[in-house]
């Protein structure tokens, strides 16, 4: 690619050592093998600082500064065992001097102790002209030791910043710290270069898919976790990019498939680029917000006078009146209703001699043989040990020898027969005549009790 040689932009913070750097280095490793002759077989737990370094990135351009584990390694003994020194387990800690965390514009990234970290990030306008010192601790885990040395960002402003028009494209197959390397990153603006045809290319931001929420990938199939990559230029898109406007391909990434992109041929070889994910911003014609900031004002609070405390000797309350509204009135509603219920309960019952007095004599005298022959029925019904009554069952003629019928209540008057019939009154007992009729022959016969 004819411009893979060119850095568009892009700003690398290597890690060259300094000749203080080499001399400190140096000593360090003289001073390391004379305590392992002092102290051979026994561990010991040091911390070192050295000379601070000084780089110099712009605004709104992308800063990448590489945490080289072999540049620390020079800073621990060595091994006591030969060709253990590759296989050494470093991590770095970083952070705002003074602060317990980097600054929001920087990121780091290290994916295991065995290899390098990486601090990345776009410095903004508000940082430029004031240096930011970023303190590096370097923890070896298999000797406990560390090494710390402060990296001093001098943020410098740029021209045309921030460029008008800005791309943010998405790689499926690359990882955040696999495009933070120089080659890869200056391959992909190289090709950025050739669709766009800019005459000034910036590489702005570039930002982990798992920031936006995307999922962490399987570990399968040497998946990846995707990565945006910003870019900025000063010419306006060309019309490869905004293909991806076109009704067409915007259809084709409703239904979730892959737009027909011309330029794409010229990525595919080595970036695996989700067109549909794409953004083209024009800030020229983006409406600014907030840009003027309002007056934050001198933070004192207007004159308001002096404070006025109430007096010290409060006038007493009188509570008479919400006594009266509160318990008296209910309590006297409540007890003119109590007087009226027990009134109406009380002195307005009618009475039963009232009662029998509006009652005619004839339903009385009814009324009271119901009642008679009620308490009769419930007395006989105590006694359970009584015989059959004999007027329930069929009797025999003591002459003729028939079997006559049981009487029967309707034929003669109740109070004229005794309530049981027993033997002796069998002997007693008359036929009643019997009536013929047409068609038919009804034998009816009766019994009288003979005085």
């Amino acid at each position: 690619m004819p411009s893979v040689g060119v850095f568009v932009g892009v700003i690398v913070a290597v890690a060259v050592r300094s000749v203080s750097g080499t001399d400190g280095q140096t000593r360090a490793l003289i001073d390391s093998k004379q305590r392992s002759v002092f102290h051979s077989g026994v561990v010991t737990i040091l911390s070192k600082s050295h000379a601070d370094r000084n780089v110099y990135p712009s605004a709104g351009v992308l800063f990448v500064h590489v945490l080289e584990r072999d540049y620390f390694k020079g800073e621990f003994p060595p091994y006591l065992k030969a060709g253990d020194a590759s296989n050494d387990p470093i991590t770095f800690n970083t952070n705002l001097r003074g602060f317990p965390d980097r600054p929001g514009w920087l990121r780091y990234i290290q994916r295991t102790p065995h290899s390098d970290g990486v601090l990345y990030g776009s410095p903004t306008l508000e940082h430029i002209g004031k240096p930011t010192i970023i303190e590096i601790t370097a923890y070896n885990k298999r000797t406990f030791e560390t090494a710390r040395h402060n990296l001093v960002i001098n943020i410098m402003s740029t021209e045309e910043f921030p460029l008008p028009y800005q791309a943010e494209f998405y790689i499926k197959n690359m990882n955040v710290e696999e495009m933070l390397a120089s080659e890869v990153l200056g391959d992909f603006l190289g090709a950025v270069k050739n669709v766009w045809q800019p005459e000034r290319l910036n590489a702005i931001n570039i930002t982990s898919a798992l920031d936006r929420g995307g999922r962490v990938p399987l570990p399968i199939n040497d998946l990846k976790e995707g990565v945006y990559v910003m870019v900025g230029a000063d010419v306006q898109f060309s019309s490869c990019l905004r293909e991806v406007e076109s009704p067409q391909n915007q259809l084709r990434c409703s239904q979730e498939m892959e737009p027909v992109i011309s330029c794409d041929k010229k990525f595919r070889a080595q970036f695996n680029i989700d067109w549909c994910k794409i953004s083209l911003v024009d800030i020229t014609k983006v409406v600014p917000v907030h840009s003027i900031r309002p007056d934050p004002g001198t933070g004192v609070l207007p004159e308001i006078g002096e404070y006025n405390p109430p007096s010290e000797s409060l006038r007493s309350r009188d509570y008479f009146a919400d006594f009266l509204i509160t318990l008296a009135v209910p309590s006297a509603v409540a007890m003119v209703l109590f007087v009226i219920l027990g009134y109406s309960m009380c002195c307005r019952r009618e009475g039963v001699e009232k009662r029998n007095m509006q009652t005619p004599d004839i339903q009385l005298v009814h009324h009271s043989s119901i009642q008679k022959s009620s308490k009769e029925i419930r007395s006989m019904s105590k006694n359970r040990e009584i015989s059959w009554p004999l007027s329930t069952l069929p009797v025999f003629h003591p002459v003729s020898g028939e079997v006559v019928a049981p009487i029967h209540p309707d034929s003669y008057e109740a109070t004229s027969m005794p309530l049981m019939q027993t033997q002796t009154n069998l002997q007693n007992q008359v036929q009643i005549p019997q009536q013929q009729t047409s068609g038919k022959c009804i034998v009816l016969s009766d019994t009288r009790s003979l005085e």
